[in-house]
Formats: structure tokens, C-alpha cells, sequence
């Protein structure tokens, strides 16, 4: 399975960066996730309930960082088991671009499953990939929004600015730090890549 997807943020990249680096903050934007914890360097256990179909299963994994250039980009190692349910693994990198007052993040996945999973069919699990990879970037988005308001507040009289034939000038506040892609697709790649472990 390939997938790849970019994302639009509001917050710094260091702010970005940190969040997506916080197991806690992980733990809570990842759908069906209980456990976000760090095992050594660049190394996380995960552990998540997973529904594809008529197949759900309680998942266990590892993920591991490497090719890391922070704040801008990394790669993504990861592999789970889910017992019967069968099994997941593949790479996902992550890049942020700054993007005006933000930045953009994509992310491009490579992932194998196997078991019953695997027995469900390609739109399935596409289909599944992409509601948990659309509901993690709210999820963080609303937590982001609740830890960095004045970020989102810049955003939103920007974009009524620009909406009104304004000059961007209200965009000066980006200089605290445009959102670095590379954290939101950081996040979106975990999601996804905790995913297709639960798989």
C-alpha cells in the first residue's frame, strides 16, 4: 500500500515538531490508540484497538525514527502485530516546507499487511487508512488549537485580510515561526504508520 497526502498548518514549526514528538499529545490524536511510549533514542511502543470491516483487533507495535533533520524532515520505520488479525509494516517520510505565516506538511507511506487483513481488499483498507489519517489531523489540529491560540488567531485575520483585498501585513507575526510541515506530516505519517502496525 503507497499513500501520500500534505496538510496546511497554522502553528510554528518548532511548535509543530515538539507536539508531534510528545508521546501524550500522540496518544491522544491517534484514534484507538492507548499507549504512545518511548523505548530508547528515536524509538516508540505502540498499542491500539483497530476496526477494518468486520475485522478489529487489538494491535502492538514499534516505530522508530531515522534520517532525522529537525525541525524539517524524517523517516519513519514501523512494524505491528495484531495476533490473527495479522500483521503491518513499512516506511513513511515526512517533510516540512515553511509556507508564508505556516507551512506545509507531506508525507508519502509504503506499507505491506498480511493476515485477515490483508483478505479484506485494497479499497478497504485505503478507505480506512485515510478516515484514521483525516481524523488524527483534527484531532491535532483542535489540540493544537486549544495549546496555541494566538497562532490560529493570526491565521484567521489573515485570511480575512487577504480575503478582503488587504495586504498580508498581519502575517508579520509569522517571524515567531511559520509551521513546519514536516510536524504535521510527522504526525500524519505516525497516525498512518500506527495504522497500517495495527493492521
Amino acid at each position: 500500500m503507497d499513500m501520500q497526502g500534505n496538510r496546511s498548518l497554522a502553528i510554528t514549526q518548532q511548535q509543530a515538531w515538539d507536539a508531534l514528538n510528545d508521546p501524550a499529545v500522540l496518544k491522544t490524536c491517534i484514534p484507538g490508540c492507548d499507549k504512545v511510549e518511548a523505548t530508547g533514542e528515536n524509538q516508540y511502543a505502540v498499542g491500539m484497538a483497530v476496526k477494518i470491516g468486520p475485522v478489529a483487533a487489538k494491535f502492538a507495535g514499534k516505530i522508530l525514527l531515522s534520517d532525522i533533520v529537525a525541525p524539517e524532515s524524517y523517516k519513519i520505520n514501523f512494524e505491528g502485530q495484531g495476533g490473527v488479525a495479522g500483521f503491518g509494516k513499512g516506511t513513511a517520510a515526512v517533510k516540512l516546507t515553511p509556507d508564508g505565516s505556516g507551512c506545509t506538511l507531506d508525507y508519502t507511506v509504503h506499507a505491506t499487511v498480511g493476515g485477515k487483513v490483508a483478505q479484506l481488499g485494497q479499497r478497504l483498507i485505503d478507505g480506512t487508512a485515510k478516515s484514521m489519517a483525516e481524523d488524527f489531523f483534527k484531532r491535532f489540529d483542535e489540540a493544537m488549537q486549544q495549546t496555541h491560540p494566538e497562532a490560529y488567531a493570526a491565521r484567521d485575520a489573515a485570511a480575512k485580510a487577504a480575503a478582503a483585498g488587504e495586504a498580508p501585513v498581519a502575517e508579520a507575526p509569522a517571524a515567531s515561526g511559520g509551521i513546519p510541515a514536516w510536524v504535521w506530516i510527522a504526525g500524519g505519517v505516525v497516525l498512518l504508520a500506527l495504522w497500517w502496525l495495527s493492521r
